[in-house]
């Protein structure tokens, strides 16, 4: 038996809560993950896994020892890591999620100067505006908008971005262009961004002078995804708040107009999250660095 092997093996069907989505995150066939932990059993003389048809649950053993388990592992990656810090180049592989309009504008768009400075780390990037498990989906980080809610992790700031109000010139056209936001309540088509997390319908935020309005008028339709709720807004089917960097080009280019530039709502707050029980890797902190660099300048234009 490889004993590491069989080890990582069992954390990650811990963490995953599934043999199949462990042996996906190792790259490894189902059977052989089943194999793996029947050796690690046998060698122990402890069950530590209780399985069934429809889920795996671990027992009192099983959470013992996979705490001195990941003890175990954490420092094996501190030696690896002390290594590759000696030989200034960080390597192996950081997943990342990210929603789908920061992928799409800011974080692609800047990878080529990541991947240039560090050729040696491989990324797998995760893109959707749902929220993620960084433990059970193996996730080393996700760049998140928004506020934040979950105590358990740990966020670093890194920067914030401006967000407009918008629509097509043939809309306002149309519907007539808004000098207040009260105004949106009366007769307006309103494109609204629902919460992946919850459902609901996002309001529309307006500040200015220190006075800050939400609108909560009903919505002619509501997106769930970043990307195509912008998309909404230049196919003229109504208002729609967004960030200004990710309408930047179809402001440019007349698609769509900014309007109640005057009642801006508040800086949108982006954070990079990740699990605070999980050794932060060299690869994994020269990312978060690197964000920290370049990614507040790309989403604070407007």
């Amino acid at each position: 038996m490889d004993q590491l092997l069989a080890m990582r093996a069992f954390a990650r069907v811990v963490e995953a809560g599934s043999f199949t989505r462990a042996a996906d995150s190792l790259d490894l066939p189902n059977a052989t993950m089943s194999k793996l932990v029947r050796e690690l059993e046998a060698h122990l003389g402890a069950r530590l896994l209780q399985r069934t048809t429809r889920r795996v649950t671990v027992t009192p053993e099983g959470q013992d020892y996979y705490a001195k388990a990941t003890r175990i592992l954490r420092d094996l990656e501190d030696i690896d890591s002390s290594f590759n810090v000696a030989r200034g180049s960080p390597r192996g592989h950081l997943r990342i999620d990210v929603g789908g309009s920061p992928a799409r504008d800011v974080l692609i768009p800047l990878l080529p100067d990541f991947m240039a400075r560090y050729p040696d780390i491989r990324i797998d990037l995760g893109v959707a505006d749902r929220p993620v498990d960084l433990i059970s989906d193996n996730v080393d980080c996700v760049i998140r908008g928004g506020p934040l809610d979950n105590s358990s992790l740990i966020a670093r700031h890194i920067g914030d971005a401006v967000m407009i109000t918008c629509a097509t010139p043939q809309y306002l056209k149309q519907f007539g262009v808004p000098a207040y936001p009260e105004e949106l309540r009366n007769g307006h088509r309103l494109i609204s961004y629902m919460s992946p997390q919850n459902g609901r319908a996002m309001p529309f935020r307006f500040e200015h002078d220190g006075n800050r309005i939400e609108i909560k008028a009903e919505h002619r339709i509501g997106i769930n995804e970043s990307n195509a709720h912008l998309a909404a807004a230049i196919a003229g089917l109504g208002i729609v708040q967004t960030f200004a960097y990710a309408a930047h080009s179809a402001i440019r280019d007349g698609s769509l107009v900014e309007i109640l530039k005057k009642w801006r709502p508040p800086p949108y707050p982006f954070h990079v999250v990740y699990p605070q029980n999980r050794h932060v890797t060299h690869r994994l902190r020269v990312f978060i660095d690197w964000l920290l660099e370049r990614f507040p300048a790309r989403i604070s234009c407007g």
